[in-house]
């Protein structure tokens, strides 16, 4: 399979949902809807059909962790810095600065594209990123964005588990480990239903992530928005490569994984983020569309990098 043959289907995907918005052959309406449908029913029924599935098992070296997160603390506190140094932005803008410049859209993308890319060899370290990813990245992003007010350890730790106990990814990630754990896993009917619900989750959640598309405006945040891009889409994804191919060991799927998972586009979850707190949200957006749109390119060279093209 060459980079081309790997990403045409799952950018094409992406382009079939922003066309099909753009001329009105679904709704803005549609487009939450699929959104919401990936988000809440999807995605973690193919995160809990993956991990309790007989075979997958693996061990992470803590070098692995250091690589990837490593490369994100370096995009984090390059883009805040960056952020902190421009005009109209304020302390929490540059926090959500940084956050989008090391959140990899790794539902919508990320996901499919590592199946793709590595197959079984990637499931286990993908899943494990995955797990460790979501609440890390988010509770980091909050927990900076909530000590903003003066607000108390304690009241702050607990919007943290709020948010991350209405999380359905997160859920489908516990519940997912405690069935692995115990050695539980689905048969009969509850199989084919977990199934059936995991199948559609790849090609429904580029169609919402193009669909999505439509509503983002890039042109007064432009500037900022590919600086943004430029952090997540070469930096991060350089400085995990760096660190997981020559800097630590581990197998070579765990590194390409890794080095995949940094070089997604920036995830959802930042502009989530800057709705809720109503910060920044034109620059996150449009930073979300310019990167997604620049991935398309620049995953070709990570894959032909890594050997998989």
């Amino acid at each position: 399979m060459t980079a081309l043959t790997l990403i045409l289907p799952i950018f094409g995907l992406v382009i079939v949902g922003w066309l099909a918005s753009l001329s009105g052959l679904i709704s803005e309406r549609v487009g939450d809807g699929l959104s919401e449908y990936v988000f809440a029913l999807a995605v973690p029924a193919l995160i809990v059909a993956t991990l309790t599935r007989p075979g997958l098992s693996g061990e992470i070296a803590w070098g692995f962790w250091a690589s990837y997160f490593g490369g994100a603390a370096l995009a984090w506190a390059a883009g805040s810095l960056i952020g902190r140094r421009t005009k109209g932005v304020d302390r929490r803008g540059a926090i959500l600065h940084g956050f989008a410049a090391s959140q990899s859209n790794t539902v919508f993308v990320g996901v499919p594209m590592i199946f793709q890319a590595y197959g079984e060899a990637g499931a286990f370290p993908l899943f494990m990123l995955l797990a460790v990813h979501l609440p890390l990245m988010m509770g980091a992003a909050t927990f900076l964005i909530e000590s903003e007010g003066g607000r108390p350890l304690g009241q702050r730790l607990k919007a943290l588990g709020l948010v991350l106990a209405k999380n359905p990814i997160f859920l489908a990630l516990l519940l997912g480990g405690a069935m692995k754990a115990l050695g539980l896993s689905f048969s009969g009917i509850p199989k084919t239903l977990v199934d059936g619900l995991a199948g559609t989750a790849s090609t429904c959640a580029l169609i919402a992530l193009g669909a999505g598309l439509t509503r983002y405006r890039v042109l007064h945040d432009l500037p900022g928005a590919s600086i943004v891009a430029a952090l997540k889409l070469g930096v991060h994804p350089l400085a995990v490569y760096l660190l997981a191919f020559h800097v630590f060991t581990m197998p070579p799927a765990y590194a390409g994984v890794a080095t995949l998972f940094a070089a997604m586009p920036v995830g959802i979850n930042a502009y989530l983020l800057a709705a809720r707190y109503r910060t920044e949200q034109g620059l996150v957006a449009a930073a979300v569309l310019v990167s997604t749109l620049a991935a398309a390119a620049t995953t070709v060279g990570w894959l032909l990098l890594l050997g998989r093209g």
